[in-house]
């Protein structure tokens, strides 16, 4: 099933790609729902058809654990709302898409906590891949020229965690599901995207 969707959502594209200088496609979905898999599925049949194509991957640009632990605010906020510097990307990353041959980005490096600016080069004529969790959030979602939705059950995804990670049942509930909560509430991301793939 996910290579047909692949194989369409790439057909689709070919098409778009001629028309547009960048063509923006994001793939959403809630964590372990198969967003990098996609993207990456996708990514081997654009080479395949010699389409220019640059994938950028969210978690690459979160921020260090002090911004976003322990911050006095509730913790699914801090997923929510300080995991990325929502309104940093929007002006680094986002604004710039359209326009610039490259952007200039913190990338943070899970080992160390840490995180390094670095310079990426998008292609001229081609397309930007962005995958990642809560694509569709305000700030955000008026940049993307296509929306795929990874739809894939919570006890699915909670499966595919590892066993000591899932052990921690706690920041489940109240880390990760409120925020999962409240941005299916407020965001609708099913309802608004433009396909919709079972994760």
């Amino acid at each position: 099933m996910l290579k047909a969707e692949v194989d369409k959502l790439a057909d689709f594209i070919k098409d778009k790609v001629i028309d547009h200088q960048r063509y923006v496609v994001g793939i959403d979905g809630l964590s372990r729902s198969g967003k990098t898999t996609f993207a990456n599925e996708l990514g081997e049949r654009l080479e395949a058809e010699n389409i220019l194509y640059r994938t950028i991957h969210m978690d690459d640009h979160i921020v260090e654990r002090e911004k976003r632990y322990d911050t006095g605010q509730e913790e699914w906020y801090e997923y929510y709302r300080l995991q990325w510097n929502v309104m940093g990307l929007r002006e680094e990353l986002f604004e710039k898409i359209r326009n610039l041959s490259q952007v200039t980005l913190d990338f943070y490096d899970k080992d160390s906590d840490t995180s390094q600016r670095r310079t990426i080069t998008l292609p001229e004529n081609g397309l930007i891949i962005i995958e990642g969790v809560f694509l569709q959030r305000s700030e955000w979602k008026e940049y993307f020229d296509y929306m795929v939705y990874l739809d894939c059950p919570r006890e699915k995804r909670f499966l595919r965690e590892k066993e000591a990670i899932r052990a921690n049942i706690s920041k489940f509930i109240n880390r990760y599901w409120k925020a999962e909560e409240y941005y299916i509430d407020k965001e609708q991301p099913i309802e608004n995207a433009d396909m919709v793939v079972d994760g």
